[in-house]
């Protein structure tokens, strides 16, 4: 139990710390999230936002992309890097939308992770953004996390959202995905974090691995 309240106490600190945490890709509708996060893979939120709105005008529907040719789809998707598996995928998804689910995104899980490039992650980012169900988002960050938070050691995803979602009340999930994202993002980074800006650093048993020194910290300290 005592891990269990530390837990939910760093979360309701990260809450204050971060009241404006939210998901960083810029969508309208599920399937503008779900093809998002899918182009997120080994590239920045920011890129793909800088992407999305010319796929998102150019293919509005799962159908377009079912439909997509793929050198076009290819040059648009480009500066998001690794472009030819992530066509590959966003047509799949096009063509497995189209064909099993009437054109619409599935709002359960079980049936997000049967589509092409679709895991456990980018299901629950859709399940809770899009649709309101809460879920954990086991990124890089989130795993890194709550690794040097001391909630668990174990390095795998699926472990890690296991774990996790004993110890925190299923309502938050997704708002401690945001925060925890954010906070990896600011301030806990992965070769020098900044400590001494740390606002849950009296919880956190790593609290030293990095600067220490608060004005040290703070130049760290990243504002987006």
């Amino acid at each position: 139990m005592g891990l269990v309240r530390r837990a939910r106490r760093t979360n309701r600190e990260l809450a204050l710390t971060y009241p404006d945490a939210h998901c960083e890709l810029d969508f309208t509708t599920p399937l503008e999230l779900l093809i998002a996060t899918v182009l997120s893979a080994q590239t920045t939120d920011k890129r793909v936002n800088l992407t999305t709105p010319e796929l998102f005008e150019t293919y509005p529907d799962a159908a377009a992309y079912a439909a997509a040719d793929r050198i076009e789809l290819e040059e648009i998707l480009r500066p998001t890097g690794f472009f030819r598996a992530k066509a590959q995928s966003v047509i799949g998804i096009g063509q497995a939308l189209v064909e099993r689910f009437d054109g619409e995104v599935p709002a359960r899980l079980d049936d997000l992770v049967t589509l092409p490039g679709v895991g456990r992650k980018t299901a629950n980012v859709v399940l809770g953004n899009a649709f309101g169900i809460p879920g954990l988002t086991v990124d890089t960050h989130f795993g890194r996390l709550v690794r040097r938070l001391g909630w668990t050691a174990e390095e795998d995803p699926v472990k890690v959202e296991q774990v996790v979602d004993g110890l925190i009340e299923k309502s938050e999930w997704t708002m401690l995905s945001h925060r925890l994202i954010f906070h990896g993002r600011r301030v806990c980074f992965a070769r020098k974090p900044a400590c001494g800006a740390c606002s849950i650093a009296q919880w956190c048993p790593s609290y030293g691995v990095g600067e220490t020194d608060p004005e040290k910290a703070a130049a760290l300290v990243k504002t987006s």
